[in-house]
């Protein structure tokens, strides 16, 4: 298959997959909730400013992102190896790049639109509110202004990015959907929870050192993304370099998750 025939079949794949999305009414729901805590969100912090609103929004984004994305993915692969159709498909000339990445974009092109859609909706607020914006934040030498939050609303986008991959590879490692469900969860807690906690408790214990703790937040696609926020879209001059780190290291981080998600996906996608 030439690179062109499996782009074209890339394609076919995707446009399955993204009208599977819009007849799927549990997705609809969970968009609708994604998009009122958002914006409930915004309006309940004030539209203050671009930076307040983003350092607002950086927890939450941070734990509902990756819900989403296993909502999205968790079934993209097993739903046609448990319908038999992934059986069908693997007796016609189709590549297991081009099947994964035309899983993997039908459901991406949903899926960032519902991520982005309230981030944006909260950029407008804070542009046409009548209240008086905050334009200078004495305190912290910095300058309040929409690159800010433009900055974190990319690095969001980035962010689904990985997040969906690692969901499509768990779709393709699953053999049921209480496995499904089991790692899906498991991955969510050690996510979102447990390696930060895992960290926090090895350095109250003496573990490592404060100066170790940076490396090891790349192993983190939660992590990574915080550290890109604080680093790239906020600032060190906000954060006086606490908590920033490098900006490489992260990125680093949050392609090696991207990378060896989808690639456990295209490795696994063909059942035996």
């Amino acid at each position: 298959m030439t690179v062109r025939e499996a782009g074209r079949t890339a394609l076919v794949f995707a446009q399955r997959e993204f009208r599977t999305l819009l007849r799927t009414r549990t997705i609809a729901v969970l968009a609708a909730g994604y998009f009122l805590v958002i914006v409930g969100l915004v309006v309940a912090a004030g539209t203050g400013g671009y930076l307040p609103l983003t350092l607002d929004l950086l927890r939450p984004v941070e734990v509902l992102v990756p819900v989403l994305a296993f909502a999205f993915g968790y079934r993209a692969i097993f739903a046609d190896a448990q319908r038999g159709e992934l059986e069908t498909i693997r007796t016609y000339p189709v590549s297991r790049t081009a099947f994964v990445g035309g899983v993997y974009l039908g459901r991406l092109a949903g899926f960032l639109w519902v991520v982005l859609a309230p981030l944006l909706v909260g950029a407008v607020l804070v542009a046409t509110s009548p209240s008086e914006q905050v334009t200078v934040i004495s305190a912290h030498e910095t300058v309040d202004s929409p690159a800010i939050y433009l900055r974190f609303v990319t690095l969001t986008a980035v962010f689904g990015l990985v997040t969906l991959a690692i969901a499509t590879a768990v779709s393709a490692v699953a053999r049921s959907t209480r496995e499904a469900l089991a790692l899906v969860t498991v991955l969510f807690i050690a996510l979102v929870v447990g390696f930060d906690a895992t960290i926090v408790a090895a350095l109250s214990g003496g573990i490592i050192s404060a100066g170790q703790v940076e490396p090891l937040l790349i192993f983190s696609p939660n992590s990574a993304f915080r550290g890109l926020v604080l680093s790239v879209a906020v600032g060190d001059v906000y954060t006086r370099g606490a908590m920033a780190g490098s900006p490489l290291a992260y990125s680093i981080g949050l392609a090696s998750w991207f990378v060896v998600s989808l690639a456990a996906a295209m490795r696994t996608a063909w059942r035996t």
